[in-house]
């Protein structure tokens, strides 16, 4: 027999991404309408351990489904690596009556979750929080496409001021483990070149193809640096190309943390609004230690464990796809 959850409660762990509020949001009031107690969890797993837990109610959650960021905050929590810190965050929650958790982060957040569940007898359900998409079990995850929406807005500026003065400019965007925000972006500002930390950069081709391009004086080129490229980011990458084209104006532009701030995209919000509902479905249905992703717009569930040994990858047809719209 199932057991019966009565009092839950939601952390956002690791790098915040827009469109936590709205899946907090949605979180609290599925929980509230299924008669459960909601607690919300401060500044991740670093809660748990010192017992920074507070109740919610509807009305706790008004007003933040357009707000970037995470009401309850976030940090990474050293303690909580060691068995020591979770037994002292497992006896807070029995001792608050909370009797499941949902979990909102990325991968490292994941594995925490599948760790503590399996110690203790918390049920924990995860929700894709990462600007990086780079999760594999979800299509998308909640923060991607307002960064890489706010990536796109940028490099179209960029691009403004490039073609005003002939100029090369490398762009590094978020991404060190994975380049799906340099993939997306690129495409949709028609990037020559897209760098990114799952494909090998042979510096050789893009210099060639650089030099064949400024043969036939098309000078304007952006080149989008995943932050994790082999050769350590745009700084670098600027760093070569001038070196070898001593005549070409070289210009860097660092997008930086912006692309994890700002009000979520209608796509974040939806998203977030859906797998929060679900997650809350997840633990009165007694389907345990899995996190809720989107496949083909309907929701999946993968288990915790599968999630932290897998990675998201990028297919050879992306790559594909940017040679033939570069040129």
């Amino acid at each position: 027999m199932k057991k019966k959850i009565t009092r839950i409660g939601v952390l956002s762990s690791g790098g915040d991404s827009p469109g936590m509020n709205a899946a907090i949001r949605a979180v609290v009031r599925t929980g509230i309408y299924h008669g459960l107690e909601v607690f919300g969890i401060m500044r991740g797993y670093s809660g748990i351990v010192e017992d920074d837990i507070i109740k919610m109610e509807s009305r706790s959650v008004a007003n933040i489904i357009q707000r970037g960021g995470t009401i309850l905050k976030t940090a990474r929590c050293k303690e909580f690596y060691t068995p020591e810190g979770r037994k002292k965050g497992y006896l807070n929650l029995k001792r608050r009556g909370i009797d499941g958790l949902v979990v909102l982060g990325g991968d490292g957040s994941f594995r925490g979750a599948q760790i503590f569940s399996s110690e203790f007898d918390i049920p924990c359900v995860g929700l894709p929080g990462t600007i990086d998409k780079d999760i594999a079990g979800t299509d998308f995850t909640i923060g991607f496409d307002t960064a890489v929406n706010t990536a796109v807005q940028a490099i179209d500026k960029i691009r403004d001021t490039a073609d005003a003065h002939d100029r090369l400019f490398v762009i590094e965007v978020m991404g060190r483990d994975a380049g799906y925000i340099a993939l997306h972006s690129g495409i949709a500002t028609g990037a020559e070149n897209i760098l990114i930390p799952e494909r090998k950069t042979i510096m050789h081709d893009i210099l060639e193809s650089l030099e064949e391009k400024e043969k036939r004086s098309k000078l304007v080129n952006l080149i989008i640096v995943a932050e994790g490229d082999e050769f350590g980011g745009g700084e670098e990458v600027a760093k070569i190309i001038q070196e070898r084209m001593p005549n070409i104006e070289v210009r860097l532009a660092i997008l930086g943390h912006i692309q994890r701030g700002g009000s979520p995209t209608c796509q974040d919000r939806v998203l977030a609004s859906r797998m929060g509902y679900h997650a809350v479905e997840c633990l009165i249905e007694g389907r345990h230690n899995v996190f809720v992703g989107i496949v083909n717009n309907r929701m999946h569930y993968t288990p915790l464990d599968e999630a932290v040994k897998k990675k998201q990858s990028i297919s050879q047809e992306w790559m594909k796809i940017v040679k033939i719209l570069s040129a």
